[in-house]
């Protein structure tokens, strides 16, 4: 389980940018946290992923204490996919070994290339495995990312608006991805996005955030026009039939 704790940061002579923030995820869950920018989404992310420490606060897995772990540790326990990503000019079986670096020192072992070759297969990237990654497409290269990020064998893997520069056909492609992920390992995925029809497509568990602290909590029901007006300042109305529904908008609220 994924847990946090009164976590709390600021940016230096700045003020808070996360108050008192507490959530839980288990294993194998898909987390979506929401919200408008500058929520501190981003800011949360980092954290958990050690990019940046906080001023209070705990966040622990399955016990174990994130914050008080070396960059190796944390690596062998949780992945980060974020918004931009610099592969440099690598093949994608070289940048996918890049996700192994936490496990040697001077030069892979066998069981570290094994590693590279599955995941590799697994994500369906065999045929590609010798070009360069800066020759793939938009979805091939977020494929790429998560690849690398699973060779690290994580137990918890991040994402930071995955499908944000994906045209449609590629954004589902991740999506079913990463669910898939979270399914057949075991791994909790814990991601922020911004479309909300995506997100209840997406997710197991929503936390909405507003103000620097997780506002509302829980599955697919906690989707509704008071807590979309609240959090998003929009007016918006949720259609369905045969048991799915999809939200939407259809004013802005402004303050005058």
């Amino acid at each position: 389980m994924l847990e946090i704790k009164g976590l709390s940061f600021a940016y230096e002579n700045d003020r808070p940018v996360l108050k008192g923030v507490d959530m839980a995820l288990e294993d194998g869950q898909v987390g979506i946290l929401l919200g408008r920018n500058g929520a501190g989404k981003s800011t949360l992310l980092k954290i958990i992923t050690g990019v940046l420490k906080p001023s209070g606060g705990s966040v622990l897995f399955n016990g174990q204490d994130l914050l008080a772990m070396t960059r190796r540790e944390r690596a062998a326990l949780v992945a980060y996919v974020p918004q931009q990503i610099d592969f440099g000019d690598l093949t994608v079986y070289q940048t996918v070994l890049t996700g192994r670096v936490s496990y040697y020192s001077i030069k892979p072992s066998k069981s570290d290339l094994d590693v590279v070759g599955r995941v590799i297969a697994e994500m369906d990237l065999s045929d590609v495995s010798c070009r360069n990654v800066q020759e793939l497409s938009g979805g091939e290269r977020q494929k790429v990312a998560i690849a690398r990020a699973l060779a690290q064998e994580p137990k918890v893997l991040v994402f930071d608006e995955p499908t944000g520069n994906l045209d449609i056909a590629n954004e589902l492609l991740i999506i079913k991805e990463a669910k898939k992920i979270a399914c057949s390992k075991n791994i909790t995925v814990f991601s922020s996005i911004h479309d909300l029809n995506q997100a209840m497509y997406f997710g197991d568990k929503f936390f909405f955030m507003k103000d620097g602290s997780i506002k509302y909590t829980g599955n697919s029901e906690v989707f509704s026009p008071e807590i979309i007006r609240d959090v998003y300042g929009v007016e918006a109305s949720l259609v369905g039939d045969r048991g799915e529904k999809y939200i939407n908008y259809y004013k802005e609220l402004r303050n005058d």
